[in-house]
């Protein structure tokens, strides 16, 4: 298991360890591989768990030794904050990252060398204490070129043609802003659409390749015609919190999903709710209480049964290996600064 630590923009003074954990399951001990980085993001290649990529404020870090070393990938530039990854359904060399400010690079090499696609040409309706950043990209199933992706206070994009031309994707997600309970202003004031344009993950279940799901700070969002219209799957009627950070689907079973769900970017309170129906209905998952908004959720590739959650605060981290009959945690060891992201291996 690997966990991706950074400091927060709203807390810049707070020292702690960044960069990169490792452990394996069965284990105890943490090992802290990379640890002069902030690390946005850890990801495991589906293909290859000997290849463990982190995405860093200064660019990619690559390792082909199942994280005991990382050496730094080509990108076009120093200095480019990477926070997402995807790699193609139809080619395990092929791979795409996700940038701030709105960017997205391609490899394919299998995350050695990269490029940069065309810029997204993006209308900007808020601003923030940060440049936008690309959280998340789903291809869609059966055709690879066609790519969403999830953007932090930015919204959506969509792109039919492998990342030639991008489309924003949002303009529904604002129109949703007029209703009052979807309404939020919290680092800007030109807007009340900015929680809903506050993007951070975005899946689509196998089982039904005509749904995007997109998680965000107002809720759990579905579309069923590429992105042109979103419906609010009012995730409120299962959960008494509803900022949604992360969703992903099992990679065992292609109706299975799992949300993470808290009260707020910096809350202490949250759960994971599992729907084994494609979003149609949710319940609570974990039995835990957790210190801080969740951040990320890991689902072990080889086993349906292990999951695991990462907290923001204090290195919390909880596990199940029994599909949620029991759970233990694992917390980092030490002091650190926040989780951004887990990823098994």
């Amino acid at each position: 298991m690997f966990v991706g630590l950074a400091g927060y923009v709203g807390r810049p003074e707070e020292e702690g360890a960044v960069g990169v954990f490792r452990k394996s399951i069965t284990e105890s001990t943490w090992q802290h591989v990379l640890d002069f980085r902030d690390a946005h993001v850890v990801y495991v290649h589906p293909n290859s768990a000997n290849y463990i990529f982190a995405g860093t404020d200064d660019g990619i870090w690559r390792s082909t030794d199942k994280g005991l070393t990382f050496e730094k990938a080509n990108l076009p530039r120093d200095g480019i904050g990477i926070w997402s990854f995807l790699t193609s359904e139809d080619d395990p060399d092929v791979m795409f990252a996700g940038g701030s400010p709105i960017e997205i690079f391609k490899s394919i090499d299998r995350g050695k060398n990269w490029t940069s696609l065309a810029v997204p040409i993006l209308e900007e309706r808020c601003s923030g204490p940060f440049s936008p950043r690309v959280m998340r990209m789903v291809q869609k199933p059966g055709k690879p070129d066609e790519i969403f992706a999830a953007m932090e206070i930015a919204g959506a994009l969509k792109t039919v043609n492998g990342g030639e031309t991008w489309k924003d994707v949002s303009d529904d997600l604002v129109q949703l802003s007029s209703l009052p309970h979807l309404q939020s202003s919290i680092v800007q004031k030109e807007t009340l659409a900015e929680g809903m344009l506050d993007a951070h993950a975005i899946t689509i279940c196998p089982s039904q390749p005509d749904e995007i799901f997109l998680a965000l700070r107002m809720g759990v969002f579905k579309s069923s015609n590429g992105g042109s219209t979103w419906e609010d799957i009012k995730i409120g009627r299962f959960s008494p919190t509803t900022y949604g950070r992360d969703i992903k689907v099992s990679p065992s079973d292609p109706s299975t999903m799992y949300v993470a769900l808290s009260v707020a970017a910096a809350s202490h309170e949250g759960g994971i709710y599992r729907s084994t129906d494609c979003g149609k209905s949710w319940s609570r998952f974990d039995k835990v209480k957790v210190n801080g908004t969740i951040m990320s959720i890991a689902l072990n590739a080889s086993n349906s049964d292990q999951v695991f959650i990462g907290a923001r605060y204090n290195g919390e981290i909880f596990g199940t290996l029994n599909g949620g009959e029991t759970w233990q945690e694992m917390s980092l060891p030490g002091k650190v600064k926040d989780i951004y992201s887990l990823a098994c291996g």
